[in-house]
């Protein structure tokens, strides 16, 4: 925009207004009142998991009002400064300025899913092409951990899997920050490369793929929820992680897989066996409980149905590094020509596509 006009701004102005409504601020105030009251109760921390989700719900509607009184104030300022100074070009600045933080406040009117502000494990899993795909994983691990670092969320290595020669056959990674499912869960699914090899003597093109696995940890699920022993075979495993990272290298660490579905989890980042053990059960927990209350599956044998492999035909993003340069999402068709931006954490133009078109 070359010109600030009135018209503009009164657009501006009623998308705030449209999005402020949609939050239903007003039974939120409610919501936070009846939440700091809970809060100050002695016996408050008894329950840690509890209370840190109930700090976390009173910090998301504190943030969430502050932001759009600050919104509102800032938009009404300017429109009473636009009245007397039409031709002040600071005014169009400031205008871009407030327009494009509207713009960001406005997700999170398609962020109000019932796991949508749960924190997740992000799973990496190398698919067809052998050591290509390994490096591959390898590739997308870092991306995430890029944009996790450029988000200011936390994350830590579950479990890693190292390839035969080099990169990573799979690794988890546990996601905290706000709104970390709603924001990524759009991501699971496979990711194609395609460039020059740089394990091909030959220098010949190679297409590789890995698949990325979205789960919401549901800290607050029913811990009574009922997994016959027979369903679980356990072992424990000697975990190992890239340079650097502080994973459990002893064989405290577990191996958990739920035989019906075939669902495998891993947790390393205890120094107990025991500690792991009740961390990797309830991490099974949480991919069980999600998938229910989906209802994704009608029998529990069905599951595994569900899963494709990280393959032709089944991917949702390309990378191409070679003949040209591109990243392309298939569902939303959002494009960029600098892959290694991409590739350095820079998504947020491809998450937040697919998260106004859900």
């Amino acid at each position: 925009m070359n010109t600030l006009t009135k018209k503009s701004l009164e657009n501006t102005k009623n998308l705030l207004d449209s999005i402020t409504s949609s939050l239903n601020l007003p039974q939120k105030e409610q919501t936070l009142k009846k939440l700091e009251k809970e809060s100050l109760k002695t016996n408050f921390w008894s329950n840690n998991v509890q209370a840190r989700n109930t700090m976390k719900q009173i910090e998301r509607i504190r943030t969430e009002k502050e932001t759009a009184r600050t919104l509102t104030n800032d938009i009404d300022s300017l429109i009473e400064l636009y009245e007397t100074e039409k031709k002040n070009e600071q005014l169009l600045t400031e205008y871009n300025n407030i327009h494009n933080r509207i713009k960001d406040f406005e997700k999170i009117k398609f962020l109000s899913g019932k796991y949508d502000n749960h924190d997740i494990l992000l799973t990496i899993h190398a698919g067809q092409g052998g050591t290509e795909s390994n490096d591959w994983a390898s590739m997308l691990l870092r991306m995430y951990q890029m944009y996790c670092d450029k988000r200011g969320w936390k994350y830590e290595i579950e479990n890693v899997v190292r390839g035969t020669e080099t990169g990573i056959s799979s690794a988890t990674l546990r996601i905290s920050g706000e709104y970390v499912y709603g924001l990524l869960k759009k991501e699971h699914g496979t990711h194609r490369l395609v460039r020059i090899s740089p394990f091909n003597a030959q220098g010949l093109r190679q297409t590789t793929f890995a698949g990325i696995e979205i789960t919401p940890i549901l800290e607050d699920l029913d811990t009574n929820m009922d997994i016959p022993e027979g369903d679980i075979e356990f072992k424990a495993v000697r975990a190992s992680g890239p340079g650097g990272q502080k994973v459990n290298k002893t064989s405290s660490a577990v191996q958990m897989t739920h035989i019906p579905t075939g669902i495998t989890v891993h947790s390393s980042t205890q120094r107990s066996q025991l500690q792991n053990k009740e961390n990797a059960i309830n991490l099974l927990k949480s991919k069980l409980a999600k998938i229910l209350e989906d209802e994704r599956i009608e029998e529990i044998d069905q599951i595994k149905g569900n899963y494709k492999q990280a393959s032709w035909g089944n991917q949702i993003r390309n990378y191409v590094l070679h003949p040209y340069k591109l990243v392309k999402d298939l569902r939303t068709n959002i494009e960029s020509s600098n892959p290694q931006y991409i590739l350095d954490g820079n998504i947020d133009e491809f998450v937040e596509a697919q998260l106004r078109i859900q």
